[in-house]
């Protein structure tokens, strides 16, 4: 079982590209669902690859990697292990190495880029409107490597996942000495053009020549 995915440009690998952005859609959305991100971000330069969660939504085409009314921990562990296989792979699809990937992932998304992301050699990470889902613990157990630069951002009125559960996150990986940047918006479970601007900052900062 592999991972259907949405590239913008749709040619790979591309030749243009001096960069890539893997970016994970959230519960019930599908591949399609960030590639309206690509021309708000704007680094035109950069591949935009989606990767599609392998389990159906009850929306009719909507994906979720896992079900969150349930706490499929069994699905969690298939898309993580799926994830991981599609990500060992990229540079093979997208001519680009990780260290000049981005990973990025809104909600349920980007509980999966905090998830698996942090053991590969991203150029940084970036988790909209997320949570962690993975223990202090198990994070505790990674504490000796060199973890890329994490970028949150999340609303302050979100009703989805609490604003708490961003600051818990930023909590965490402080303790954890990771270097994170954290911005807070009035905003809801959203993502709005400050929040793409302060994207193409965090990339344009991070990214590796």
């Amino acid at each position: 079982m592999t991972l259907n995915y949405s590239a913008f440009p749709e040619q790979l690998p591309n030749p243009n590209a001096i960069g890539a952005i893997v970016a994970l859609h959230g519960w019930g959305a599908n591949c399609e669902d960030l590639i309206s991100l690509a021309p708000l971000v704007g680094l035109r330069d950069y591949q935009w690859i989606c990767p599609e969660a392998p389990f159906d939504h009850p929306m009719p085409g909507g994906k979720m990697w896992y079900d969150l009314q349930s706490l499929d921990e069994k699905g969690l562990a298939t898309s993580c292990e799926l994830l991981t296989q599609f990500l060992e792979d990229l540079p093979s699809l997208t001519g680009i190495p990780l260290e000049k990937t981005f990973l990025l992932g809104f909600s349920q998304g980007a509980a999966m880029t905090l998830d698996v992301g942090l053991v590969f050699p991203f150029a940084g990470l970036i988790a909209l409107s997320g949570y962690l889902h993975i223990s202090k613990e198990e994070l505790q157990e990674l504490a000796n490597i060199n973890f890329p630069p994490i970028l949150i951002t999340h609303g302050t009125l979100d009703q989805v996942v609490p604003i708490g559960m961003a600051r818990d996150t930023l909590s965490i990986l402080q303790g954890l000495n990771v270097a994170v940047e954290y911005e807070e918006y009035e905003m809801s479970h959203e993502i709005r053009p400050q929040t793409c601007d302060r994207i193409q900052k965090f990339i344009l900062d991070h990214q590796r020549t």
